[in-house]
């Protein structure tokens, strides 16, 4: 199939991976950025697409898997916040043994902490933080999944030891 007849096909299909999208969102904001990421997986990896295939199915299993990883991502993160929000609260700094409310560390703070992190700690850690699982981190830093692991529990610990100071 040339480049053409699959943009073609591609175009056809926008109504139905919009219905498909928007039953699977219930909003129809997320389904049009769902079938957006949808469109532009699917123009990235044309070239994995076999002629004898269903380009229909194809299509619509890349949409329905962008929406379960979205899905998951964000069920990480709002874990992650309700996590981090009891991790921090953990490290207030105390005056006279009473708690202040401007000692608590402020998101400002801990990310100018992040920030100052060495590359090769700051990087995974942020990708970390963004919902990147430690094998996709890897792959994109070209890293062992261990050394992933590692550098991500030492810039955690780097952060601990700078805001507890």
């Amino acid at each position: 199939m040339t480049a053409i007849e699959f943009q073609f096909k591609l175009i056809n299909l926008h109504e139905h991976l919009m219905k498909y999208a928007y039953s699977l969102t219930a909003d129809k904001e997320d389904a049009k950025d769902l079938v957006q990421d949808t469109i532009l997986k699917a123009l990235k990896y044309s070239d994995k697409f076999e002629d004898e295939s269903n380009f229909k199915g194809w299509t619509y299993t890349i949409l329905k898997n962008t929406f379960i990883n979205g899905y998951r991502r964000s069920a990480w993160e709002n874990a992650f916040r309700e996590q981090s929000k009891a991790a921090f609260s953990n490290y207030q700094i105390r005056s006279n043994g009473y708690d202040d409310p401007e000692s608590t560390f402020s998101a400002l703070e801990i990310n100018q902490n992040i920030d100052q992190l060495k590359e090769i700690f700051r990087i995974p850690l942020k990708m970390h933080i963004n919902g990147y699982k430690y094998k996709e981190i890897a792959d994109t830093l070209n890293l062992n999944i261990g050394t992933v692991k590692s550098r991500i529990f030492l810039s955690r610990k780097q952060l601990k030891d700078q805001l507890c100071r």
